[in-house]
């Protein structure tokens, strides 16, 4: 249950900068982690307008809980994620992969994950799945292995 808010410094450049990462490594980042920011009421007009490349995250979700695609939102449900505490990153469209399942070509999404502790990689994961989240039930969908080469 990683706080999301730690988006909003990987996706700073300035930030980086003033980390001590060279334009390399900034740039790696820049382009890895999609920009966020916190969401603030004082920023709804702004936002609403902006809803259709936005996802909203709550800042201590994990599994998808309470994730919001912009372009799917409600006014009501708009209303709830500015009186929460939730950030707003940047829409990025899922990887694809095509993978034989059950002897058929298939397209399946896919993300990497990597999970960390205290500065130290601890797991790196794909996950494959279909329709807007991950699942277990959907045939060749879950966690995959990821190799490092």
């Amino acid at each position: 249950m990683a706080d999301k808010r730690n988006l909003i410094l990987l996706s700073d450049s300035q930030t980086l900068h003033d980390w001590g990462l060279n334009e390399a490594e900034a740039g790696y980042l820049e382009s890895a982690v999609p920009k966020t920011r916190l969401v603030a009421a004082s920023d709804a007009a702004e936002l609403w307008s902006a809803r259709r490349e936005l996802f909203f995250k709550p800042v201590a979700g994990h599994g998808s809980k309470g994730v919001y695609r912009g372009n799917k939102l409600t006014r009501r449900v708009f209303e709830n994620i500015l009186e929460g505490d939730y950030i707003a990153q940047n829409f990025v469209p899922a990887g694809e992969r095509t993978m034989r399942i059950d002897g058929t070509l298939t397209t399946r999404k896919v993300d990497i994950r990597l999970y960390t502790y205290a500065g130290k990689g601890l797991l790196a994961a794909a996950r494959v799945y279909q329709g807007q989240t991950t699942n277990f039930r959907t045939p060749g969908g879950g966690f995959a292995p990821v190799f490092q080469l």
